[in-house]
């Protein structure tokens, strides 16, 4: 599922490319990122608003492919190409994001050291993992940076708030701000949906450390990586460099 990084990028080259085009007679005036939801302004108040989910894709005057489900049309003749393969992703148009904005947790890029760290106060018996891919504590994150950050903070997936010391709080809140600003900058990850907005793979898979990387050597330590389950989700972590 494309997150943070990868919305941001298509968000990005968004607003480069549709800012002050007409759709629908309505003038677009800006091009938003809550979390992993895309946001499209109009003049008249209201918002176009996508979630990509599992495999979606948004391609600026992409060419209609066998899963498109929308092409979005602007007045100067180019346009917006919507595809999803696995049909899980959405769009709507809403007169006021406010509400679905507030359902989220403070932004994962901008979010302080104090705010996160008296947010996992209220989490302590959670393990650390699956907390922030919670997208009411922090917004953005999921299955792939989590790993990403946790292996660089050298923090165990499983481990529990409760267990975490100041430094190692200081070290995640730090990791989260350095690998998605990288990720954002490499355009994303692509594993085998995601394209950008003008239908190019991400090229931060190469640069991943933990995530997917099971049964190959940590690039620290040389330990192999290892695989566990949270609820029903996959950890990647180096038994080593990461104990619990």
């Amino acid at each position: 599922m494309p997150e943070l990084p990868e919305v941001e990028t298509i968000r990005r080259q968004l607003e480069k490319k549709i800012v002050g085009k007409k759709l629908n007679g309505k003038k677009i005036t800006a091009v938003r990122r809550r979390a992993k939801v895309l946001m499209i302004d109009f003049s008249d108040g209201t918002s176009l608003v996508f979630h990509l989910k599992l495999t979606g894709q948004l391609i600026f005057n992409g060419q209609p492919l066998k899963h498109t489900r929308k092409v979005f049309k602007f007045s100067d003749g180019s346009k917006l190409v919507f595809n999803d393969v696995r049909k899980f992703g959405w769009w709507k148009i809403v007169k006021d994001t406010g509400p679905m904005e507030k359902g989220f947790g403070p932004e994962a890029l901008t979010v302080d050291l104090k705010t996160f760290a008296d947010g996992l106060k209220k989490h302590s018996k959670t393990r650390i993992k699956p907390l922030l891919m919670d997208q009411k504590f922090i917004a953005g994150i999921g299955n792939i940076y989590s790993d990403e950050i946790l292996f660089a903070a050298r923090v165990h997936p499983l481990r529990r708030v409760k267990t975490l010391k100041d430094k190692e709080i200081e070290l995640i809140h730090q990791n989260i701000k350095k690998i998605l600003q990288k990720a954002i900058r490499y355009r994303g990850t692509t594993e085998q949906y995601y394209r950008d907005a003008y239908g190019k793979e991400g090229n931060y898979y190469n640069l991943l450390k933990a995530y997917q990387r099971e049964g190959e050597k940590c690039s620290r330590c040389g330990t192999i990586i290892k695989r566990v389950k949270i609820g029903g989700r996959s950890a990647h972590f180096c038994p080593k460099c990461q104990k619990s």
